[in-house]
């Protein structure tokens, strides 16, 4: 049986390039010039192997197509900065939230919503701050904004805020549940029609039940930790995150610790996999393995996780311009992007300021390629790994 090609997209979105390069030998099928991708709204997944992102600079969402004639498909004009992107189960209807950007504090309450089909798109009001956001399908779409300070689900109906008039008007929620006030992460399982959003407490949950939400039982982190992350693993309905640990001060970043934490939607059972000291943030999902980086002083390496939570550690080359101790893992340094896909076994992991992507075989956990770029990729680019027929438009959140 042959295997299913895999195509890959690398964003330097510093240097404004976006390039789709086949896997394992790295050959360039497209390129994109003067894009700057939104990195924190990341790609969201639609059907046929297809990808949705954010230009930040240009202010608009674009569609691409790694395995059509042309690499983009679509652009629309949405607000920027983007900070969340997500659609709807059918991959129709689309949303961006916008955040920070270039800027101290959140200062923007614009959001967008988008329809692919009939290209329609309209611009509204709704809270200043750094909203996350999911769209519930299951009848009309409803879009779900998880807001911080006051927490809350805010839900409106799609077709209303589509229909919103021109000037940017502002909209208030049908429906609304309290949350607390870290929340920070957002994921929906679209068997069940259930929102999920991660704070302090653990993952806050609730079903759609008509244009409404129903609070359920929150599920724990079984870790004095919690996780900043969430995403739905649509090959077997578990929900993914990385528990970081240890002290607050982000100074003291070599010293926090990482766990993998693994809730299965059908069973209800939480797994916890040590992932050992340092920066860990996303993960990416293989055919048969979960994919983490992991950043510390004495040594980066590639973490994958079998079926059975079984970790092989795989050894990175360090990176010129890495966290050091006594800085923050954010500001002035490079880090990695992992991107794998539900179809493939291979796994790309970037290396930050060296315009590197290695390509590593899951099964052996060894390097099949690593592939040059002619641009450095700065703070580490963003990556998304992509069958055509893989099943990742599974999870409709932006990653």
């Amino acid at each position: 049986m042959t295997a299913a090609p895999a195509l890959l997209l690398v964003s330097d979105h510093v240097a404004g390039s976006v390039h789709a390069l086949t896997v394992p030998d790295g050959t360039e099928t497209g390129r994109l010039t003067d894009r700057h991708l939104s990195e924190h709204a990341g790609f969201l997944a639609l059907p046929g192997g297809r990808a949705a992102c954010v230009d930040d600079r240009r202010g608009e969402l674009l569609v691409l197509d790694p395995f059509g004639d042309e690499l983009v498909e679509t652009a629309i004009p949405v607000a920027a900065p983007a900070e969340h992107l997500a659609c709807d189960p059918s991959g129709r209807w689309v949303t961006v939230t916008t955040g920070l950007g270039e800027n101290a504090e959140p200062w923007s309450d614009l959001l967008t919503v988008v329809d692919l089909t009939t290209g329609g798109a309209a611009r509204v009001r709704t809270r200043v701050g750094e909203p996350g956001v999911t769209v519930l399908g299951h009848g009309d779409p409803l879009v779900v904004l998880r807001h911080r300070k006051p927490g809350a689900l805010a839900v409106h109906r799609f077709a209303e805020l589509l229909g919103a008039p021109p000037g940017c008007p502002p909209v208030r929620p049908h429906a609304h549940l309290s949350l607390p006030d870290d929340g920070h992460g957002d994921a929906q399982d679209p068997y069940s029609g259930h929102v999920f959003a991660a704070t302090g407490e653990g993952v806050h949950r609730a079903g759609r039940e008509g244009d409404a939400l129903v609070p359920e039982k929150a599920i724990p982190w079984g870790s004095p930790a919690r996780g900043w992350y969430l995403r739905l693993d649509p090959r077997r309905r578990a929900l993914w995150s990385t528990l970081r640990g240890g002290p607050a001060d982000p100074l003291r970043w070599p010293e926090w610790t990482n766990q993998a934490w693994r809730h299965d939607l059908e069973t209800n059972r939480t797994t916890l996999t040590e992932l050992g000291p340092g920066l860990v943030f996303r993960l990416a999902l293989a055919r048969h393995h979960t994919a983490f980086t992991r950043i510390h002083p004495d040594g980066d390496e590639l973490i994958l996780l079998d079926a059975d939570d079984t970790a092989r550690h795989v050894p990175l080359p360090a990176m010129d311009g890495a966290p050091r101790r006594g800085g923050t893992p954010w500001e002035g340094v490079q880090r990695r992007a992992v991107a794998a896909s539900p179809g493939a076994d291979w796994i790309a992991v970037t290396r930050g300021g060296h315009g590197e992507v290695h390509v590593v075989d899951a099964r052996t956990g060894s390097e099949a390629a690593r592939l040059m770029l002619d641009t450095p990729l700065d703070h580490g680019g963003h990556a998304m790994l992509r069958t055509q027929t893989d099943g990742a438009e599974g999870d409709p959140v932006g990653r």
